[in-house]
């Protein structure tokens, strides 16, 4: 599927969908609780349909209603899964379904699609060896497939979170193990994702100590997860887009549904478009962007790593030079998406060049051509909102990509007068 985009002014209300990352997370620990949980305004996408059926896999029943699911748990009786689990493109699944694999007596095989096949687990396969698990990867290449089994009695283990999902993994899945686990973390990126989990884990009954750097961590072993009834908050890295959006072609969008008290770490994104020049108006959940003349600087994007696709598209309208560094986990994730946006926006007249752990953008004059999205959702979905302010037709390849987070992300933005079209691959 490719995108047809056109220089467009926009105009409207867009109400954000429900975050992919407490979506998830609210399904892994419906998984892992006792009696029923809810989930209201869950966001349906390939990634939170691909957690629903692992937790499926894993003995949980999901009652999939409009606007609301409800998962019958197993109160920490996980069971084997009696086939492979597909993770499709979703690492937070593939990671955090690793450590809930570490608790059974038994064998669990994880795979999914080439780009989750691509991507790095040795570390956090070794912090689960530590902790008594067998695991090992099937190409002895670190990397999926893989093959677990456990259980994990705790105990002490050390973690280099290169991503915050290894993390994650083993502070939802240590509080079920019988023995209490220390968790040493040397190297932490995306702090707001780990702060995230800890509420999740506080608020379904679980008790852990965490020192203030998120460096080490302790956990109550032989615990039980408490069932919940949450609604999901709208998720700041879809709004990301539509701020960028708003800022580059001079427009006016209300974002609907954004609670700027969530843990998300994205939110920072519509304070970083501030800085660069964006006129920004915050009234309870509904915030107002309003682009205007922009300038460059330097911004630290290691706890929001996912923003830097649609950053760098901002900076390509700014003044001066922009910086984006400090976020080298940008380069292991669906794609290597500091090299695959410096190539695409060079495609349309970028003056980009790579960090090793970020990108330094020009001011630049856009011109649409025909780009990569690379089958990752965040570049495709970045590169259209890039085709919104550059000069003559920006054409997009793999726009199906999209239905990873944000399936609705196209009629969106025509809704608020995008002059974007789909064109179906040919076969």
């Amino acid at each position: 599927m490719k995108f047809i985009v056109q220089p467009s002014t926009l105009n409207g209300t867009v109400s954000i969908p429900g975050s992919k990352s407490h979506t998830i997370r609210a399904l892994v620990i419906g998984l892992l609780a006792e009696g029923k949980s809810y989930i209201r305004k869950p966001l349906e996408s390939s990634d939170t349909i691909s957690c629903l059926k692992m937790v499926e896999a894993f003995g949980a029943r999901v009652d999939r209603k409009a606007n609301e699911w409800e998962i019958s748990g197993t109160g920490g009786n996980v069971q084997i899964p009696e086939d492979v689990i597909d993770t499709g493109n979703s690492g937070t699944t593939l990671y955090i379904g690793i450590g809930i694999a570490s608790l059974i007596k038994g064998i669990t095989v994880f795979t999914g699609d080439h780009q989750i096949r691509a991507r790095p687990v040795a570390g956090l396969l070794d912090a689960l060896n530590k902790l008594g698990a067998k695991t090992r990867s099937t190409r002895n290449n670190g990397k999926p497939p893989v093959i677990i089994e456990g259980p994990i009695v705790g105990g002490t283990t050390s973690i280099d979170a290169i991503t915050s999902q290894y993390l994650t993994s083993l502070l939802i899945a240590t509080p079920l193990a019988n023995a209490d686990t220390e968790i040493i973390v040397p190297v932490l990126n995306e702090a707001p994702y780990v702060t995230m989990t800890l509420q999740w884990l506080s608020r379904t009954g679980i008790r852990y100590d965490a020192d203030d750097s998120y460096r080490k961590f302790y956990i109550y072993g032989n615990q039980r997860y408490h069932p919940f009834d949450e609604h999901i908050a709208a998720d700041f890295s879809s709004a990301t887009f539509f701020a960028v959006a708003a800022a580059i072609t001079r427009s006016e969008l209300t974002l609907t549904g954004l609670d700027f008290t969530d843990s998300q770490g994205d939110k920072e994104v519509i304070f970083i478009l501030e800085k660069m020049g964006a006129k920004v108006d915050i009234e309870g959940r509904t915030v107002r962007i309003r682009g205007g003349k922009l300038k460059g600087g330097t911004f630290d994007l290691n706890a929001i790593p996912d923003a830097l696709p649609a950053l760098s598209v901002a900076a390509c309208f700014a003044d001066g030079e922009t910086r984006l560094v400090n976020v080298p986990q940008a380069r292991v994730k669906e794609t290597d998406r500091i090299a695959v946006m410096c190539q695409e926006l060079k495609k349309m007249g970028a003056t980009i060049d790579e960090l090793p752990d970020g990108l330094v953008v020009r001011r630049s004059t856009l011109r649409g051509t025909e780009v990569d999205g690379h089958g990752d959702h965040r570049v495709v979905m970045s590169l259209a909102v890039a085709g919104l302010a550059a000069e003559g037709t920006t054409v997009v390849n793999t726009a199906e990509a999209v239905s990873v987070t944000f399936p609705s992300f196209a009629q969106l933005l025509q809704s608020c007068g995008a002059l974007l079209s789909i064109r179906e691959n040919a076969g």
